[in-house]
C-alpha cells in the first residue's frame, strides 16, 4: 500500500511552485537529445516498407555504396538477435514479438527493412534512396471488421485476432427479458491520430572507453537497455541508456523509437552515431492512437433506473500486437463510465489489420471508451425524457460500490463535487450572435486508471543523500517528459526533509547511474516514484533526527528554515548533522523500493477481479460552443474543467497538466486525423494534419479540487491522463445540444463537414 505522509502545515507541498525546467525552455536553454553532437559522428536513415502487404523477394544495398559518404548498410543478418518483444497483457503471453528489420514478409507501409548509416544526414538519406527492394504485392486487410471475417487476409499466421477480454457482472441476458424496458442501440467511432509532440524521435549512440553501448536519447522507459542487450547478444550491464529532458511523449515513446536502430548502427560500426526522425516519417510509420468501434446496448426503466449495458468494443492494432491488449484491457475496465449498473457485458478485443501499429497515447484506452459512455448516457436520458444532468447523478458510483469488474472502489469519489463546480463556472449559455449560429453546452464525467494493472507487481526505487553542506541529492530513474516529474519529486524530499526546495538537486534518467523507477507513462510517476521518494525521505529524516538525538541529546526537536531547533534553544545546521553522522560512522544515505498494490491475473473467463487498477481518478468537464449553421463550422467559447486530484502537489503543474489535455483532446475531438487510404497514409505533412492553433483554443478554466483520499504521496491522485479523456465526449455532447432533435456526430473528429451533413439531412427532409 502507499506512504501516506502527511505532515502538519505543509510549506512546500501544494505550492504554486514555477519549476525550473519550464524557465529554462522558454529561455531555449534546454539541450535535447538532437542537440547532441560528438566527434567523428555517423548518421543513420531507415529504409522503409513501401507497401502494407508484400513478401520481399530481394534486398539489394550495392547502389548505396555507390553514395560518396556511405559507410556501412545494415540488414537483418546483420543484427545478433533480430527481434524483440514484450509481454503486454503481462500475463505470461509473449504476443508482441516483431523484427527489428523485416527480411521476409512485410506488413504495413513504413516497416523497417534495414538501415543506412553514413557520414552526412544528406548522405544517408540518399543511400536510403538508393536501395532496390523487390516485392511480391499481397493481399491487404485495413477494416477490423473485415479482418475478423474468414475470408479475409491473414496478417498473421496465426489469425487476426490480437486479444480479447471479457467484463460480466450479474445477469444481462435475463434481465432484459422485462418488454417494459426501453431500450437503445449506438455505436460510436474514433479514428487514428498521432501524437505529434514538439520534439520528434531522436538520439544518439556511442561506445565508452569501457565499451558500454551508451545511447543519450528521447524515451519514456529507461528499461529499454534491456531489450537492446538482447538484441545484440550482451550483458545487461553493457548497455546504458540516458533520457535528457523529453520535449513531449504522450505515449509515442513509450515504445522503442530511434534506440535499437542506434544500438545497432553503433555497435556494428564502433562510431557514434545520431538518428533524427522528420516529421514526415514520425507521421508515416509512428504507432497512432487506436482507432475503436465502441456499440453500446443500453435498457433502462420508463422511470429512469439504468438496468442493464452491453459493450462491444472493436480496436484496430495494426499489423503488431505493441500494447494493444493493455489498451483494450484498460477500455474493457471503464466501458461503463463512471456508473453504477448491476447487470453489465463488455467484450473488448484487439484486430490485426494491414495499417500502421497502435499502441500507447494519453488516455490508453479510457479515452476513446468516454466518447461512447457519455454520449450514450446522453442519448438514453433523451429517449426516457429525463435531464442528462439529474440521470448522471442518479447512477454515479460512490465509495464502496462495487465496478463492474468485481472490485471495490475503496477511495473517495468526487463526481457530484466537480460537476456542479463545471456547471457553476459555465453558468447559462449566451445567446447566438445571429440567427445563422447555434449554441450548445455538453459536460462529460469520467473515470481514469492510475498506475499499471497490479498484476505488474510495480515497483520504483529511489536514492537521497545528505551532502556536507547541507543540500540534498536525489537519484531516481525517472524520465521528465515534460510534465515536472522531477520537480515534483524534489518538492516531496523537499517538505519530509524541512529543507528549501532549491537545497534538493535532482539526478534522474540514466539507466546505470539512477536507481531503475520504471517509465513515465500510463499516470504512473506521481503515484509511484512519489512514494518511493516519501519512502526514501521518512528513512532519511529517521536517521538525521537520530544523529541528533546521539550527538546533542533528547530533545522537542523544530524544524524551521533548514535548521533543527529545540526548545533550550540549540540551532543545529544540516551540514553539523553531516558531520556528527560523519563521527557516528552513520552515513546519511537511503536506498529504498517502494512496491504498489499487486493481485493476481485477471479472470477473463468470468470476467472480473479483485483488483484491476490501484486507483482511479475522477472528474468532469463542460462546454460551450457555437456551431455555424451555414457551414458546420464549431467555435468552442468556454471550457471548463474540474477533477478531484486527492492533493495537489504543485497546483502549477495540476492546472499545466489540466489545459494541455484539453488543448490535446480538443484536437482530438474536433480536426486531427491520419487518414489512411489502403494503408497508405496520406496525413505526412504539418500542413495535412489539422492541429488547433492557439488562436482557435477558448479560455479554459482550471478547478482542482482535493479530497485526500487518492493513492500517491500526500494521497495526492495522478492528473496526467485524466485531464484529457472528458474533452470530446463534452464538445460531442455540446454540439449535440447545439444541433438539437436527435442529430449527433457519432464518430471523431467531429469535423465541420460532418457537423454540416447532419444539418443538411434535416434541412431535405
Amino acid at each position: 500500500m502507499a506512504s501516506h505522509v502527511l505532515t502538519p502545515t505543509p510549506s512546500i507541498i501544494g505550492q504554486k511552485v514555477i519549476r525550473e525546467d519550464v524557465r529554462k525552455k522558454v529561455a531555449g536553454e534546454v539541450l535535447y537529445s538532437a542537440d547532441w553532437v560528438m566527434p567523428g559522428m555517423l548518421y543513420a536513415k531507415l529504409v522503409r516498407a513501401l507497401y502494407p502487404h508484400a513478401k520481399i523477394t530481394k534486398i539489394d544495398s550495392q547502389g548505396a555504396y555507390q553514395v560518396p559518404g556511405v559507410v556501412r548498410v545494415i540488414e537483418a543478418k546483420d543484427v545478433p538477435v533480430n527481434q524483440f518483444y514484450d509481454d503486454p497483457s503481462g500475463l505470461g503471453e509473449k504476443i508482441a514479438q516483431h523484427k527489428v528489420f523485416q527480411d521476409d514478409e512485410v506488413r504495413y507501409v513504413g516497416e523497417p527493412i534495414c538501415l543506412v548509416v553514413a557520414k552526412t544526414p544528406e548522405a544517408a538519406e540518399k543511400g536510403a534512396e538508393a536501395i532496390w527492394v523487390d516485392y511480391d504485392i499481397l493481399p491487404s486487410v485495413h477494416d477490423p471488421l473485415e479482418a475478423l471475417k474468414e475470408d479475409a487476409p491473414l496478417v498473421h499466421p496465426h489469425g487476426n485476432t490480437v486479444v480479447g477480454w471479457n467484463v460480466h457482472k450479474g445477469d444481462v441476458d435475463a434481465v432484459i427479458q422485462d418488454p417494459g424496458l426501453v431500450h437503445i442501440q449506438r455505436t460510436y467511432r474514433t479514428g487514428f491520430v498521432d501524437h505529434l509532440y514538439l520534439e520528434p524521435e531522436s538520439g544518439v549512440g556511442w561506445i565508452d572507453n569501457d565499451g558500454i553501448v551508451t545511447l543519450r536519447c528521447a524515451t519514456q522507459v529507461l528499461e529499454h537497455y534491456r531489450d537492446i542487450a538482447r538484441m545484440l547478444n550482451l550483458p545487461e550491464n553493457r548497455v546504458r541508456v540516458i533520457c535528457p529532458y523529453v520535449g513531449g511523449g504522450f505515449g509515442g515513446k513509450e515504445d522503442m523509437t530511434v534506440e535499437p536502430y542506434l544500438a545497432i548502427a553503433t555497435w556494428i560500426t564502433q562510431k557514434p552515431v545520431k538518428m533524427v526522425w522528420s516529421r514526415q516519417e514520425s507521421l508515416l510509420a509512428r504507432p497512432k492512437r487506436h482507432p475503436f468501434i465502441m456499440t453500446y446496448d443500453v435498457w433502462a426503466k420508463p422511470q429512469g433506473e439504468l438496468v442493464a449495458m452491453k459493450v462491444d468494443i472493436t480496436g484496430d492494432a495494426g499489423a503488431y500486437a505493441m500494447l494493444s491488449p493493455r489498451v483494450l484491457f484498460a477500455a474493457a475496465v471503464v466501458a461503463t463510465g463512471p456508473y453504477r449498473i448491476e447487470h453489465v457485458d463488455v467484450k473488448s478485443q484487439a484486430v490485426y489489420t494491414h495499417n500502421v501499429p497502435t499502441s500507447a497515447f494519453r488516455g490508453f484506452g479510457a479515452m476513446q471508451m468516454a466518447f461512447g459512455y457519455e454520449q450514450i448516457m446522453e442519448e438514453i436520458a433523451q429517449e426516457l425524457g429525463i435531464d442528462a444532468v439529474e440521470f448522471r447523478r442518479r447512477h454515479f458510483i460512490r465509495k464502496g460500490d462495487k465496478l463492474a469488474t468485481g472490485e471495490i472502489q475503496d477511495t473517495a469519489v468526487w463526481l457530484n463535487q466537480t460537476l456542479d463546480k463545471v456547471l457553476e463556472e459555465l453558468g447559462d449559455a449566451p445567446v447566438p450572435a445571429d440567427s445563422s449560429k447555434r449554441i450548445g453546452r455538453g459536460i462529460a464525467c469520467t473515470m481514469q486508471p492510475y498506475g499499471r494493472t497490479v498484476w505488474f507487481h510495480d515497483h520504483a526505487s529511489c536514492w537521497l543523500n545528505l551532502e556536507s553542506d547541507g543540500s540534498v541529492v536525489l537519484r531516481i530513474g525517472v524520465p521528465d517528459i515534460g510534465g515536472g516529474q522531477a520537480a515534483s519529486l524534489c518538492q516531496i524530499a523537499a517538505e519530509i526533509l524541512h529543507v528549501p526546495l532549491e537545497d534538493v538537486r535532482p539526478y534522474y534518467g540514466d539507466s546505470a547511474l539512477t536507481p531503475l523507477a520504471g517509465g513515465t507513462f500510463a499516470t504512473r510517476q506521481l503515484y509511484m516514484s512519489g512514494n518511493a521518494v516519501v519512502k526514501a525521505a521518512v528513512a532519511l529524516q529517521e536517521k538525521i533526527e537520530q544523529v541528533l538525538t546521539m550527538t546533542w541529546g533528547e530533545h522537542q526537536w523544530q524544524w524551521q528554515d533548514g535548521f533543527a531547533h529545540s526548545a533550550s534553544g540549540l540551532k543545529i545546521s544540516r551540514s553539523a548533522i553531516y558531520e556528527a553522522a560523519n563521527a557516528l560512522h552513520s552515513p546519511l544515505s537511503v536506498h529504498t523500493t517502494f512496491h504498489a498494490e499487486t493481485g493476481e491475473g485477471y479472470d477473463n473467463r468470468e470476467g472480473r477481479a479483485f483488483k484491476t487498477f490501484p486507483d482511479f481518478t475522477f472528474g468532469c468537464h463542460g462546454a460551450v460552443v457555437e456551431v455555424d449553421e451555414d457551414t458546420g463550422a464549431v467555435k468552442v467559447l468556454r471550457y471548463v474543467a474540474s477533477h478531484d486530484v486527492g492533493v495537489a502537489i504543485n497546483p502549477l503543474s495540476v492546472e499545466g497538466q489540466i489545459h494541455g489535455g484539453v488543448v490535446q483532446g480538443l484536437g482530438y475531438a474536433l480536426s486531427e486525423e491520419v487518414i489512411y487510404q489502403e494503408g497508405q497514409c496520406v496525413t505526412t505533412l504539418f500542413s495535412q494534419y489539422m492541429v488547433p492553433t492557439a488562436k482557435e483554443m477558448p479560455d479554459i478554466t482550471a478547478i482542482i479540487l482535493e479530497s485526500h483520499e487518492g493513492k500517491g504521496p500526500f494521497h495526492a491522485r495522478g492528473i496526467g491522463e485524466p485531464a484529457i479523456s472528458p474533452v470530446a465526449p463534452a464538445v460531442a455532447n455540446a454540439i449535440a445540444n447545439a444541433l438539437g432533435s436527435s442529430l449527433r456526430v457519432r464518430s471523431l473528429p467531429m469535423t465541420a463537414e460532418k457537423i454540416w451533413r447532419e444539418l443538411s439531412s434535416v434541412s431535405q427532409e
